[in-house]
């Protein structure tokens, strides 16, 4: 595996690959849920490209950017394990300039759910994914279906810009428990740990509803909420089709359930889609 620290280095890598290219972009803390998009990619690709960079513009002020969970280590001899062809680590000198042009994220579902709650977060989130899968090369590149809006986005900028390369969505992981995995998980002390599973289990319970024949909107939000009770904070729960458009009744095939709220230290987000 070679370990690439500048773009030149990703470059001159990409020289000794033949063939097509899959891509993993990561902020690092590999868990099991990376190590699935890592696999699937390995599977579909002649070489696979992975990255790790922890991208300060898609972290507001105050959010845990200086804390988030790194280690370098731990993840170069995972990747190294996976099969990963090239580990590009840049720093941020690598990725940035001073002044520069930036991506703006679509005016309505830029900036609803995760773009209301965290505004400006999806600005820097498209800009950097932009960056790297134009550094990438790659013929396919790989997103969890757990940030659901965020593969929404990356998804219409590569439409809209006319980028040459396949956006693969996957599959939510899971945990013994049920808990979507995320690196912020390790911020979950205690009873925390169990108090989270309300957001998987809030699903399960809309899921029932629906396998029920229940369609209607408010109702199952409601069920929801009340699951959602062990949660410190419940920022949103809310029922859209796959474009990100309200509903008041469930669309079999088209529609996904989001929920995002607070337990302890760590924001957690987790969907459904129906």
């Amino acid at each position: 595996m070679i370990i690439a620290r500048t773009i030149e280095a990703l470059q001159e890598a990409k020289k000794t690959l033949q063939g097509s290219i899959g891509f993993v972009p990561t902020m690092g803390a590999l868990h099991h849920g990376h190590l699935s998009l890592i696999r699937q990619a390995r599977e579909e690709n002649d070489h696979l490209i992975v990255s790790i960079f922890v991208n300060p513009t898609q972290f507001l002020e105050g959010e845990d950017l200086d804390s988030y969970p790194r280690r370098e280590e731990a993840d170069t001899r995972i990747c190294e394990l996976a099969g990963v062809d090239i580990l590009f680590m840049p720093s941020i000198d690598q990725m940035y300039e001073a002044d520069e042009l930036c991506i703006g994220a679509p005016a309505v579902r830029g900036y609803i759910l995760e773009g209301e709650k965290r505004p400006g977060h999806f600005d820097g989130m498209l800009q950097v994914v932009m960056k790297l899968l134009n550094l990438s090369g790659a013929a396919n590149a790989y997103f969890g279906k757990k940030d659901a809006q965020q593969l929404a986005l990356i998804t219409q900028m590569v439409k809209n810009y006319f980028m040459d390369v396949n956006i693969i969505p996957c599959e939510i992981v899971r945990d013994d428990n049920g808990l979507a995995l995320s690196s912020r998980n390790v911020y979950l002390e205690g009873d925390e740990k169990n108090r989270a599973l309300c957001l998987s289990r809030s699903l399960k319970r809309a899921s029932k509803m629906v396998m029920a024949g229940e369609l209607d909107v408010e109702a199952i939000k409601k069920e929801m909420l009340e699951v959602l009770k062990e949660a410190d904070t419940v920022e949103y729960v809310a029922i859209v089709d796959r474009e990100f458009n309200a509903l008041e009744k469930i669309e079999i095939g088209n529609t996904i359930i989001l929920v995002a709220a607070w337990v302890g230290k760590p924001r957690l987000i987790d969907n459904l889609w129906i």
